[in-house]
């Protein structure tokens, strides 16, 4: 099942990311599930670190592009949950380190209501974007993460961020560590091991 093809081709094209060494940290198969677990980077960026996990029914992407430090801009955070064919989540966000930093732009939807594990103020923008929608409609939004993305690749260019700081992320990774909902679902999946060791030493690895 490849369900988010076409926005993974957006987020190629519109941000330059290249494969680091070592950039494969896991490719795992258990109970007809696969897990591929990956890095990039940029000029601009420390990483942009993504997990696809898959099998017939079911396709979950996620990714959070880290800016390098000193400019003081937000993460952009990227969660695509397929888990059938009625039942699919899209979320993606301006993610800001510091927390209670309400980050807001005028020119960008405002979010619809308070959503559970997505709370605003907290990480969160008040232009976070979330969907509920059928595997047969998630292309809809696709131009949608287009314009959140072309403004993030725009705050990475304009900005220019050189610092490698990755201290600055440490509240907010312990945050999203509390905060993750799929841990109990990778370790039915994978195993306690390796789901702790996917959480803690690549997802949220600066906590």
């Amino acid at each position: 099942m490849n369900l988010w093809k076409e926005y993974k081709n957006v987020l190629h094209d519109t941000i330059d990311l290249h494969n680091g060494v070592d950039s494969v940290w896991a490719n795992w198969k258990s109970k007809e599930t696969y897990l591929t677990a990956k890095t990039y980077t940029n000029p601009y960026i420390i990483k942009s670190r993504e997990v696809e996990i898959w099998n017939e029914k079911t396709c979950i992407y996620n990714n959070i592009i880290y800016p390098k430090t000193g400019s003081n801009l937000p993460c952009f955070g990227l969660d695509l949950m397929g888990f059938n064919e009625n039942r699919v989540i899209i979320v993606f966000d301006y993610q800001h380190p510091v927390e209670n930093h309400l980050l807001s732009f005028d020119d960008l939807p405002k979010a619809e209501k308070d959503y559970r594990f997505f709370e605003m103020g907290n990480h969160f923008s008040e232009n976070i974007f979330v969907r509920y929608c059928k595997m047969d409609e998630v292309d809809k939004h696709l131009d949608m993460f287009k314009t959140y993305l072309t403004k993030y690749k725009d705050m990475l260019e304009y900005e220019k961020p050189t610092g490698n700081d990755t201290g600055v992320y440490k509240d907010f990774d312990a945050y999203m560590t509390r905060l993750d909902p799929v841990s109990g679902y990778l370790k039915g999946k994978f195993g306690k091991e390796k789901a702790e060791s996917l959480v803690n030493d690549f997802l949220f690895c600066y906590d």
